[in-house]
């Protein structure tokens, strides 16, 4: 047997131990079976990365799974996680995204292969996210992006995520401290960030312990992308309807919208 060929079957071996390490971190047996399934080997071994270099330690419950993406709840020495993994294989979520990639000046020249586009949607969110919680924007914190895969600060206890806005029964009054603090994000993410949500509902807010959270931050553009009033109009009156049907005494969309505008 030739030394390059012991060579290759030593470093095989290694690399079987070395996965076999890794899921060892998956504590799940059905989660296991999940993330094999779903997941490609390059997603996987993105994922054994993460793993290796402490950024994650144990990788536990689903948290919600969607055609775009797979969110778990996972562990680390700093606390628990949400680890959002988007699915490389997903042509329908390309086309979605596609409007919000380009034009958006942060990400010129991105390729329209689909591995390619959603390694940026990924990295997309996280500097998105990284921008809001720098401007004071109540977000989950960012901690990595790596390829497809987005690690972030779980909101919620024991796996159980915090609840949308949407699913909280709220009294007036604490709809319309949460109304004033969502006018003040949107503003904070316009004037200081740069940066409009594009998505901003009741649908992608979570309430923990009292306070309010915008989440979901992968579609979010550059106050520069040609779209960027369309998409905050959109985010105004989304906000206005659900609070207004909620009990608060809202202002007129034009008022909000000027103030918002406005440094």
């Amino acid at each position: 047997m030739s030394k390059d060929f012991e060579e290759k079957i030593t470093k095989e071996v290694e690399l079987k131990k070395f996965e076999k390490r890794r899921f060892r971190k998956i504590k799940d047996e059905d989660l296991f079976e999940t993330v094999e399934e779903v997941f490609d080997r390059a997603t996987l071994m993105s994922l054994y990365d993460l793993l290796n270099r402490g950024i994650i330690d144990e990788m536990l419950g689903v948290i919600s799974a969607g055609k775009e993406s797979r969110v778990y709840w996972a562990k680390s020495r700093e606390g628990d996680l949400a680890v959002k993994i988007y699915l490389t294989s997903s042509m329908e979520f390309r086309k979605s995204i596609y409007q919000y990639i380009v034009g958006d000046p942060r990400f010129e020249g991105v390729k329209r292969e689909t591995r390619h586009m959603i390694y940026t949607w990924a990295l997309k969110e996280y500097k998105n996210l990284e921008e809001a919680y720098r401007v004071g924007v109540r977000v989950p914190r960012p901690i990595k992006a790596h390829k497809n895969i987005l690690v972030m600060e779980f909101l919620g206890e024991d796996g159980t995520p915090a609840p949308l806005l949407k699913d909280c029964q709220l009294d007036v009054d604490e709809a319309t401290r949460i109304f004033n603090e969502v006018l003040n994000f949107i503003k904070l993410l316009y004037t200081k960030a740069e940066i409009v949500h594009a998505d901003l509902s009741e649908f992608n807010m979570m309430v923990w312990n009292g306070k309010c959270y915008l989440i979901d931050f992968g579609q979010a553009v550059s106050i520069r992308h040609p779209m960027a009033q369309e998409f905050l109009a959109r985010d105004i009156k989304n906000v206005l309807r659900f609070f207004s049907e909620s009990g608060v005494e809202v202002p007129s969309f034009e008022e909000v919208y000027k103030w918002v505008v406005e440094e």
